[in-house]
């Protein structure tokens, strides 16, 4: 196997037994953008979700991409705080995958372009997977089956092009939009319920103007915004990649489809409930008076001007939640396609 990575060509050539990926879209999904420079491949994906799962690819081959993006939880973590080798504790919770293919840009800050480049910061960050990219090729070149869909997707063999690409490829084709919520807009008048209905009602009403910013097929805008979580952020959010200080406190809009099964929520990790997340939205931010980011009863400047108090009685705040959770889609969350390859039967 290792001189099978060595040569210059193991009996492949590029696209040999290989045909185009074939999209399976919900209703109303739009075909995702992908690089003309690298096409989505039944190889490519192939291979791309077999390195998803592939824990060599960190440095002591305890930790993949799946370990902190969970398939049975739409691709997101369930740790407040994701944790990568030697159990180290990073500075945010990890959202989910699903419909990432629609993102212009990536991370809750939006501090990287692309899916391809997207791969390369977990994989080489000292908390994360702790790797470098040529150890990772290193650490799966000798695999003889990961070489051959390498040579039938991209012609060569693996390196950090062909890791970088085919897990980015993977990742395109994790699209969700076969939720109650999806039914209900295809015209199924019995996918929710009147509590549900009356939630998504409030939802889309000019009163909460929840549409401003979680819109679209994805139910995001993929804008940056402060809801005015705490008077002091501990992260500086979309900030770190601009410089301007306005911008403290800002985070990409996440997509609220499958919400229910991402718990926890903000980019911290720090809210366990939709039932909390409605509060604060409800209160038009929080205004913290304990703990370690404690205000004097002040919002944080800069604050979205759409968050706002609203009003909402209980039941209201009820049905929004039961509203969110029709989102869920559990045909995505128990597609066998996603199922893990190393996992013990």
């Amino acid at each position: 196997m290792a001189l099978l990575a060595c040569r210059k060509d193991p009996g492949l050539t590029v696209g040999e037994h290989d045909t185009p990926y074939v999209w399976a879209l919900p209703p109303g999904a739009p075909v995702p953008e992908v690089p003309s420079e690298y096409p989505m491949t039944q190889a490519s994906v192939t291979l791309g979700k077999a390195l998803f799962f592939d824990a060599r690819l960190s440095r002591d081959g305890t930790v993949s991409c799946a370990s902190c993006h969970r398939p049975a939880h739409a691709f997101s973590d369930t740790l407040s705080l994701s944790e990568g080798v030697d159990g180290r504790v990073g500075m945010r919770n990890a959202p989910t995958l699903a419909n990432v293919a629609y993102h212009p840009a990536l991370f809750r800050d939006g501090g990287v372009p692309t899916l391809e480049r997207q791969v390369i910061a977990p994989l080489q960050d000292s908390v994360e997977m702790d790797h470098t990219l040529n150890g990772a090729v290193a650490a799966v070149e000798g695999d003889m089956h990961l070489q051959q869909l390498s040579w039938r997707a991209y012609g060569r063999a693996l390196d950090p092009f062909v890791i970088t690409r085919a897990i980015a490829c993977y990742e395109r084709t994790l699209i969700s939009g076969w939720s109650r919520y999806d039914r209900y807009l295809q015209g199924s008048t019995t996918a929710l319920t009147d509590a549900e209905r009356h939630g998504m009602e409030l939802f889309n009403s000019a009163e909460l103007n929840c549409t401003a910013c979680h819109n679209g097929f994805d139910l995001s805008d993929h804008s940056y915004q402060n809801i005015g979580q705490y008077l002091v952020y501990a992260d500086p959010g979309r900030e770190r990649i601009s410089t301007d200080p306005a911008d403290g406190g800002k985070f990409k809009v996440p997509t609220l489809r499958n919400v229910a099964v991402t718990a926890p929520y903000m980019h911290d990790g720090s809210v366990a409930t939709l039932e909390e997340v409605v509060d604060i939205f409800a209160e038009g931010g929080r205004n913290v008076t304990s703990g370690p980011y404690a205000g004097d009863g002040r919002l944080n400047p800069y604050k979205s001007p759409l968050i706002r108090p609203l009003g909402l009685s209980a039941q209201d705040k009820a049905d929004l939640v039961a509203f969110l959770k029709t989102l869920t889609d559990t045909r995505f969350l128990t597609d066998p396609r996603h199922a893990d390859p190393f996992a013990v039967p």
